[in-house]
């Protein structure tokens, strides 16, 4: 059994491990990085941490919600670093049975499916779990590109 924390972007519903999470926040302000790329909002100041925010929309090409500052993040720590990923809402912590995590489908968008470790068929849903470490290597993108 794992604890999802699980979440919405562009309506769709995605889910982290709850051990991946530091915390949830509100952005309250922003500060743009000139010449980073689409994906990244920009960089805050979080209890004296230097957060850089990640759109997940645009990192998983959606449909994005506009601008960072008023939307919930989810702070995660990854090589020593510590993001933000913006979403559109939290919805909650569900415990799901790791044999009912399924591959995602042959027809999942093929950028989606690269982020995700599985799928969950919920009752008139589905939850894309994703990978915090893809979806966090901005360098793997840049180098297909």
């Amino acid at each position: 059994m794992t604890d999802y924390v699980t979440f919405t972007v562009a309506n769709q519903l995605f889910g982290l491990p709850i051990e991946h999470i530091q915390d949830v926040f509100t952005v309250a302000s922003i500060t743009r990085v000139p010449l980073a790329s689409p994906e990244v909002a920009g960089m805050l100041n979080l209890r004296g941490r230097i957060v850089t925010v990640i759109d997940l929309a645009v990192r998983l090409q959606l449909k994005p919600a506009g601008q960072a500052i008023g939307r919930l993040a989810i702070g995660i720590e990854a090589g020593g670093e510590s993001f933000g990923i913006l979403v559109d809402g939290i919805a909650e912590v569900l415990t799901l049975s790791d044999s009912e995590r399924e591959p995602p489908p042959v027809n999942l968008d093929h950028g989606l499916a690269f982020a995700s470790t599985g799928v969950f068929w919920l009752d008139h849903e589905l939850l894309v779990v994703l990978d915090s470490n893809r979806i966090l290597d901005l360098r793997g993108r840049a180098a297909a590109a």
